[in-house]
């Protein structure tokens, strides 16, 4: 499996990446995830997308991520945002935490990184009795044609190791880690929003990505980025690009004995 470091592009991540849409937090409010004075996790938080959206509607977070400089974002953000988020610098597998000590677990776009049976094992060990763990996906769709095809086409063809593509953003095995973990009644939904980027948001997008960023060299990095450049200006020239992509949301109940 790929190896990635996303703190070494730290800064594209922050700027570029789209954060979880306001929707999906609505959504999850509705089903028991996130609701105003709820303790709530995050565990690969990244910049903090979910826990920094969370926070903002009233929820207690932690965000926990193995990076520092992921986590140094986040706190930066936070205090930007005049919000209150706790973190923690851990693996979502051991996290050092109390159990039974929260109402939510929540991971966004990072699950399929982790030991996953290890990592639910853990989320159902920290959730009080009839806590909620979301897992939560925000993937650009491939289809023919598509600019974000192409962009796959282009970081197999500059990383053979990267073999991430082709995705059609649902997660029918991650139902498998929760109910094997010992969660009850599992569900999940999706659907599919457009986001505008500029040629040059979507290089840093891009740039952002573990085929790239999180797993190239910082020559190989540059030559991807102007071979991208190119074929964006020669084959999709109109702006904003319209990248289609899709919430999936795996949601369970930790049903402790």
């Amino acid at each position: 499996m790929l190896q990635a470091d996303f703190g070494k592009t730290v800064k594209d991540y922050a700027r570029h990446r789209a954060g979880f849409p306001t929707v999906l937090f609505d959504r999850l409010a509705g089903l028991g995830v996130g609701g105003a004075g709820q303790r709530l996790l995050d565990l690969g938080t990244g910049t903090g997308s979910l826990a920094l959206g969370f926070a903002g509607r009233g929820a207690a977070v932690t965000a926990l991520d193995p990076s520092e400089n992921m986590l140094s974002q986040v706190r930066a953000q936070a205090a930007a945002d005049g919000l209150a988020v706790e973190t923690v610098c851990a693996g979502a597998e051991s996290t050092g935490l109390p159990a039974s000590s929260y109402d939510a677990v929540v991971a966004g776009q990072c699950w399929h990184w982790f030991d996953r049976a290890r990592a639910a094992a853990e989320a159902w060990r920290l959730l009080k009795p009839g806590g909620r763990l979301a897992i939560c996906h925000f993937d650009w769709i491939p289809l023919s044609g598509n600019a974000a095809a192409a962009t796959e086409q282009l970081i197999e063809r500059h990383n053979p190791a990267w073999d991430m593509g082709g995705g059609t953003g649902l997660y029918p095995n991650w139902l498998a880690d929760a109910a094997d973990a010992g969660f009850v009644d599992l569900q999940t939904f999706s659907f599919d929003v457009t986001v505008p980027y500029t040629h040059e948001a979507w290089r840093g997008r891009i740039r952002a990505s573990a085929g790239v960023g999180g797993s190239l060299s910082a020559a190989a990095i540059d030559d991807f980025d102007r071979a991208h450049a190119e074929m964006l200006a020669r084959d999709f020239p109109a702006e904003p690009l319209e990248i289609l992509h899709r919430v999936f949301v795996m949601l369970s109940t930790a049903a402790h004995a």
